[in-house]
């Protein structure tokens, strides 16, 4: 069977499904395509449900601080209403049906099967009734997304572990838990189970936690966790896993080994390229990533967003990215615009950045000037008293007078890093922002703070 459409959108995450969408809407004959649920690993395995449980996390961490600042209470840990919520609320029991009524209501046609690009604007896709092949007038636009990684560790791929789609689903907490990588992923669930009641060993190959944020945000993770009871072992390199029938065992180099109930693997994500068959049309195969231009433009008639482009794993930047791609498709070409990208590590304290981090941006060669404020030390984390860790820190051109980075880390961080997208994004001039007003007594006043020290 072969079809003929106008667009065929490989892969339907956030990115993808909002590219098909508009495009019908704008009157082209779309076609989207996904083995998987539509909607992607963010509702289902990632953002969403993964803020469930660290709402109720944090919820439990509030309790246990009313008796320094307003009483006594008693904290019981309970796992089943938040399995309950991402089951019932989140995920709709990891049914994709109101996704795909979402899609074809705007347009689109659906087809549930694995796409491979054989050639010029022709696909195979391999569903459960056979092989339909698809042609297309305009092109394909590719979101793949990604799938977690297990790294090269003797022994580890035959142990049984879980990813965050397994964590995302559990319905109980384990007695203890290894985390091995210390990204945002790692560290989210690391807090969260450890909250619950888990004895955690967090488990990060490089020198700190959070390796590709500043590196006073790792060491604000690594203080609160060890307050917490979590095991941090930064700089740890692996040397084998075992599994005796009941637990999970890791040796080091030059280490004790660790061992516990289960091990959860948060160490990188990964696109299989070849079986996505993008030789067909020019595109290396072998590497870790689709190339594009500034349009999204992969090779003639090919487009390609989300996380496969190297700009950042981040629902808002699939999304940010299928904006751009779809106004290439119509005609309306725009650059896609990275100087300000934000992303946000949901811990306790939150931890937010933007754009260019201090190496970052002493690598890009710029005149680099830092100003930074400590929140414990500004009126409202005074007032906010216990779990006021956190920071401003303030990335400067010095030439150019803009901040080109910025970090807000502490209670509501990501929400304060607001404000500071805005300023790098508009190159506001540090002049002009030293002399806005802060309102007082906010998180983000300390935002002035770190402005006067820069």
């Amino acid at each position: 069977m072969t079809r003929t459409v106008d667009i065929a959108v490989v892969g339907l995450g956030p990115g993808g499904e909002s590219a098909a969408a508009k495009l019908a809407k704008a009157g082209l004959d779309v076609l989207g395509i996904d083995a998987r649920l539509v909607g992607g690993e963010c509702p289902y395995y990632a953002c969403v449900p993964t803020k469930m449980m660290i709402r109720a996390a944090d919820a439990l961490a509030e309790a246990r601080r009313v008796e320094i600042l307003a009483g006594s209470a008693v904290v019981r840990p309970d796992w089943r209403p938040v399995a309950a919520r991402i089951r019932a609320d989140a995920t709709g029991d990891w049914d994709d049906g109101v996704a795909v009524d979402r899609l074809t209501k705007a347009g689109a046609a659906f087809l549930r099967g694995r796409a491979r690009i054989v050639g010029a604007n022709r696909l195979v896709v391999s569903t459960s009734d056979g092989e339909e092949t698809v042609e297309t007038r305009r092109g394909i636009v590719l979101n793949p997304g990604t799938d977690p990684a297990v790294p090269p560790v003797p022994g580890l791929a035959d142990v049984p572990h879980w990813t965050n789609r397994d964590a995302v689903a559990v319905t109980s907490v384990p007695e203890s838990l290894i985390v091995l990588g210390g990204g945002p992923v790692g560290c989210e669930f690391a807090q969260v189970f450890a909250r619950f009641g888990a004895k955690v060993t967090i488990v990060e190959a490089q020198d700190r936690l959070l390796p590709l944020d500043e590196p006073e945000s790792g060491a604000l993770i690594a203080e609160r966790f060890a307050a917490e009871g979590i095991t941090v072992k930064t700089g740890a390199k692996i040397t084998g896993a075992s599994h005796d029938g009941r637990r999970v065992t890791l040796t080091f180099d030059g280490a004790d080994p660790v061992t516990a109930a289960h091990v959860l693997v948060a160490a990188g994500r990964r696109t299989d390229l070849a079986a996505l068959g993008v030789g067909a049309v020019g595109l290396d195969e072998s590497a870790r990533g689709i190339e594009v231009d500034g349009h999204m433009r992969a090779a003639d008639g090919v487009w390609a967003i989300g996380d496969v482009t190297g700009k950042g794993a981040f629902t808002h930047m699939s999304l940010y990215q299928a904006e751009i791609a779809v106004a290439d498709i119509l005609g309306e070409p725009r650059e896609a615009d990275y100087r300000a990208v934000p992303r946000v590590t949901f811990t306790d304290p939150e931890i937010g950045s933007v754009g260019l981090s201090e190496s970052a941006a002493r690598a890009a060669g710029l005149a680099v000037r830092t100003g930074g404020a400590k929140i414990a030390e500004s009126s409202r984390g005074w007032i906010h008293k216990v779990g006021n860790e956190g920071f401003v820190k303030l990335v400067m051109d010095a030439d150019r007078d803009i901040l080109v980075g910025a970090t807000a880390a502490g209670p509501a961080g990501g929400e304060v890093l607001g404000a500071l997208a805005v300023a790098v994004h508009g190159e506001v001039p540090v002049s002009v922002l030293q002399r806005m007003i802060f309102a007082y007594p906010t998180f983000h006043r300390a935002i002035g703070d770190a402005l006067k020290d820069l």
